[in-house]
């Protein structure tokens, strides 16, 4: 069991004090599908955006756990899922990779206003055709002298509408396989750069998504995030960082979940005594602790083992489909225990069911986890 030391606890706490404010509204913003500029103004101040980067450039130089453990307070104070996913999008697609693989003037011209929150951060991965297979990308990205040239399309890219820098995978070498695919910084205001409008979505609507479509897109060498044929290796890096940010914020928003439960069981009464006396209700909030601390678990000691350098492919898997799988047991349940009042839109608790649905298909759908735990155990064809 990890120990917080005072300073940790503290970068937590602080963000209790904005909860409300974060938090407002969130129904009304979710029907409208609005991504709320106010709110992400409070997410400037609470300085969240500049826990895991360096002091140099504007960030707050936490380490992983560190970090994770105030997202989770992020999860567990703000009520807007959408804005918490816009958050972790940010910091994952665009500052964990710049951090890794950026040159000095890269790092000079972004993390700033990545760590301010001056800009936001995507990336574009994801195309209509090939859904999870990333190998089977097809934009293609062509050597012109100091220049690529990009052309293609990327799909359900999460904060296309409002970000303002995206990291772009993208083919140099067609023939290339794993080795000719390169990850490119792309400025929202580049030529040729077109985004598409916000997609209308199941869940988590207040974090907008969108297509990107690029029509002989001039992006200059210097802008390759890494080097030229590297793009898996800056991808495989940040989704490692983008399962662990995005779940652990998960985590905080099943604590939030499962404290209204039991409050709740406890005050509402059903044939004359509490509806938690009844083993039917007792059980489920039993199954939403035991489902929240083994995500927890799982979460915190793959990023431990992950920060010690070690193999963590099989580890990160299992913590995406236990979380995503508990996220979206401790939402229907949370429905079920506040009965017809769950089933209502002011209680956001069918909102909770709706933004729970997607942890099982962003950052690789559980079936491709699945795949993939198989394959490591040597059961693949």
């Amino acid at each position: 069991m990890i120990r917080w030391n005072t300073e940790q606890a503290e970068l937590r706490e602080g963000l209790a004090r904005w909860g409300e404010a974060l938090s407002a509204d969130h129904i009304e913003l979710d029907e409208q599908a609005t991504f709320s500029w106010d709110k992400w103004k409070l997410i400037q101040k609470t300085g969240i955006l500049a826990l895991p980067f360096e002091e140099e450039h504007g960030g707050l130089g936490q380490s992983l756990l560190t970090t994770m453990y105030v997202l989770e307070g992020l999860g567990e104070h703000c009520q807007d899922a959408g804005l918490n996913f816009s958050v972790t999008t940010t910091l994952a697609s665009t500052g964990i990779p710049l951090t890794r693989f950026g040159t000095p003037e890269q790092k000079e011209r972004y993390l700033p206003q990545i760590c301010s929150g001056e800009a936001i951060g995507a990336h574009a991965i994801t195309e209509s055709e090939g859904g999870s297979d990333a190998m089977a990308m097809t934009t293609r990205a062509e050597r012109d002298g100091d220049h690529f040239v990009l052309n293609g399309s990327k799909t359900f890219v999460s904060n296309g509408p409002v970000a303002d820098v995206f990291v772009v995978y993208a083919r140099t070498r067609p023939d290339g396989g794993a080795l000719g695919v390169s990850a490119f910084l792309v400025d929202r205001d580049t030529p040729g750069l077109t985004v598409g409008k916000p997609i209308k979505k199941m869940g988590l609507r207040t974090s907008p998504l969108s297509e990107l479509y690029f029509d002989g897109c001039r992006i200059p060498r210097t802008r390759v995030l890494g080097r030229v044929g590297g793009g898996f290796i800056v991808l495989d890096h940040v989704m490692k960082r983008e399962v662990l940010f995005s779940f652990v914020v998960n985590a905080g928003e099943m604590q939030h979940r499962l404290d209204r439960c039991i409050e709740y069981a406890k005050t509402r009464r059903s044939f004359g005594k509490p509806i938690g006396s009844y083993q039917s209700i007792a059980n489920k909030i039993v199954d939403t602790k035991i489902g929240l601390e083994t995500a927890r678990k799982w979460l915190y000691d793959t990023a431990q083992r992950l920060d010690d350098g070690e193999n963590v492919t099989i580890d990160l898997a299992i913590a995406k489909l236990l979380t995503s799988q508990a996220n979206v047991a401790s939402s229907l349940a949370a429905v079920q225990i506040f009965g017809g009042h769950g089933y209502m839109s002011e209680y956001g608790l069918e909102q909770g069911v709706r933004n729970a649905v997607g942890g099982t298909i962003y950052s690789g759908t559980n079936e491709i986890q699945y795949n993939r735990i198989a394959s490591m155990l040597g059961l693949g064809t």
